[in-house]
């Protein structure tokens, strides 16, 4: 099975190589990448251009925003799966393709989504927040659950299905379309529980400055669906608190077994 990949940025000098070189490392090697650039100012497009042999399709120029720049990339997706790499995350490890398309193999599934892991800015090894997305039930989403937009895998057909994103949204896109998927059709889904994916802290979807239009956004788009936005953004939010704590946990746990071993 041939996997696209679609990774936009936006003057990202400072993570894009990162980025790059992780989906380069991934030992599945039916892979099609392709990166979809705002027309940044800085050199992050002087770091594309140094992978430009090893990256089959190249866009740069101006936009409306991330989801614009995702639905450039999806246009001239041809693979048989479509999955995204933002610009200041990585892969978690380098068989993490390979996992998928396993996953899609074994199960048929139109949509595949994993865990993902929140790092700070300048150490991918400090986790300060663990999302494990847990199995999916429909009744999960009046809740507020929905999976890690950033480790959803999905057939490229259904996005005949359900559409693009909805480039009207600038924060909460990637939420009304993972609603659209789950909550208004009814699509083959499949949980791998695995760690998929490294996302740097302070992007567009963990800026603080960026909370409140978030929410706006959020309370639209639950309430288009029929959904309570209070109870289920409510419990959305309440429902990261164990990520934080789980993250922390881990995090020392791990460390202190690290300085055992090496004792």
């Amino acid at each position: 099975m041939k996997v696209s990949i679609i990774t936009c940025c936006f003057n990202r000098e400072k993570t894009i190589r990162d980025s790059i070189e992780s989906l380069l490392s991934q030992n599945y090697s039916d892979i099609e990448y392709i990166v979809i650039d705002g027309a940044s100012k800085d050199h992050t497009m002087d770091i594309v251009n140094e992978y430009k042999d090893k990256i089959d399709i190249i866009v740069s120029e101006p936009d409306k925003g991330m989801y614009e720049g995702i639905n450039k990339g999806i246009r001239r997706a041809t693979g048989d799966i479509v999955g995204l790499l933002h610009s200041d995350d990585v892969f978690y490890a380098n068989d993490t393709i390979t996992r998928v398309v396993n996953e899609f193999e074994r199960t048929q599934a139109q949509f595949v989504y994993g865990n993902g892991i929140f790092v700070k800015p300048n150490d991918m090894n400090n986790v300060v927040r663990d999302w494990e997305s847990g199995p999916y039930q429909k009744s999960y989403l009046k809740r507020g659950w929905l999976p890690l937009h950033t480790t959803v895998f999905v057939d490229r057909s259904l996005f005949d299905i359900v559409g693009l994103y909805n480039e009207n949204y600038k924060i909460s896109a990637d939420s009304e379309w993972l609603l659209r998927c789950l909550h208004k059709e009814s699509i083959r889904v499949s949980y791998l529980n695995d760690y998929i994916i490294r996302m740097r802290m302070g992007g567009a979807s963990t800026s603080m400055k960026l909370t409140w239009k978030k929410w706006k956004e959020d309370m639209k788009i639950y309430h288009s669906f029929g959904l309570n936005p209070y109870i289920s953004l409510s419990m959305k939010v309440l429902s990261k608190i164990p990520q934080f704590v789980t993250a922390k946990w881990k995090h020392w746990f791990g460390k202190k077994q690290k300085e055992t071993t090496e004792k």
